[in-house]
């Protein structure tokens, strides 16, 4: 019920997701992400055993897809969910579950996975890994525009409502905010509004580019 996108930008190593969706509040639950550790999206019937979890296992040592497989062997509900990990050495797991609903499916590319499910069809995640690949800068604006694009081209086959951005990148950091955290819990057009709220955080808190 939800396209998202998970990524890190090697030269910085800052880590992110941006996620949208037809239900309220999907950065309360889909996002997790921590500063020199790794990112992870949990979604279609999202648990956040995944993420909160996940993140500790890769702080423990654990590759993506040794974290992923650990999760999954003791959830009796794997098969309804769907989960992007990636670290911050750039590696990555994906895993989308049988009984999730159609359309489904994820992308891998180089420092980022797009996943989706209930979606018009594969070219919301198509769009989504293209645009993120082609886009330069930072992090938090290549995640921003790639999830624009998965908007565009369809996602979410029910609607629009909530959409989020969060990102641990040190030129965000201070000591009250360690990690960018924009969110938008219901609206008619989520990504557009989150744009607009991310414009007026990067003014507020100066940050450059």
């Amino acid at each position: 019920m939800t396209f998202s996108v998970v990524a890190i930008d090697p030269k910085t190593k800052a880590l992110g997701v941006a996620v949208s969706t037809a239900v309220p509040a999907v950065g309360s639950a889909v996002p997790h992400v921590e500063e020199g550790v790794g990112a992870i999206a949990t979604q279609a019937q999202t648990n956040i055993f995944y993420g909160v979890e996940g993140l500790k296992l890769l702080k423990k040592g654990l590759s993506p897809k040794e974290a992923l497989d650990g999760l999954l062997s003791r959830d009796p509900g794997r098969k309804k969910r769907q989960v992007v990990v990636v670290d911050v050495q750039g590696r990555t797991a994906v895993f989308t579950g049988r009984e999730t609903v159609e359309w489904k499916g994820h992308i891998v590319r180089k420092d980022c996975a797009v996943a989706g499910n209930m979606l018009v069809g594969r070219q919301v995640l198509e769009a989504m890994a293209e645009t993120f690949v082609m886009e330069k800068g930072e992090l938090a604006e290549r995640l921003l525009r790639a999830l624009e694009a998965g908007q565009e081209a369809g996602g979410d086959k029910r609607g629009r409502m909530s959409a989020a951005l969060r990102v641990a990148d040190k030129r965000w950091k201070s000591e009250a905010r360690p990690v960018l955290d924009v969110r938008v819990d219901a609206h008619p057009d989520p990504v557009k509004e989150l744009r607009r709220v991310y414009v007026i955080s990067r003014e507020y808190f100066q940050v450059s580019e």
